[in-house]
């Protein structure tokens, strides 16, 4: 798993693409604070590779908790910047760092 953060100069944007090596999978997404946790949101797209991957612009300056749901399984982000316990989930999310 990986994570890309491209800084625009013209505005207060990154963005951030998430790439998930799950071969196996048929679906993978990203959900977080910043698609109000709706897995049908961020779909990431399957490559040749195996692997999943997709783009999101974010607001820099911010944090945002995230976690990758692969075919019904919440995942966390090995390569993330930091990890926040959820009462909700009753687990860590992975946290952005922007």
């Amino acid at each position: 798993m990986s994570i890309k953060k491209q800084f625009l100069k013209s505005k207060p944007v990154c963005k951030v693409t998430f790439t998930v090596p799950a071969e196996e999978a048929k679906n993978v997404a990203v959900v977080g604070t910043f698609n109000d946790w709706n897995g049908e949101a961020t779909p990431l797209k399957k490559l040749k590779n195996g692997s999943f991957k997709g783009t999101v612009d974010l607001e820099a300056g911010n944090s945002y908790e995230f976690r990758y749901i692969v075919d019904g399984e919440y995942v966390n982000e090995e390569q993330a910047d930091n990890y926040a316990w959820s009462d909700f989930a009753g687990a860590d999310n992975s946290v952005l760092s922007l």
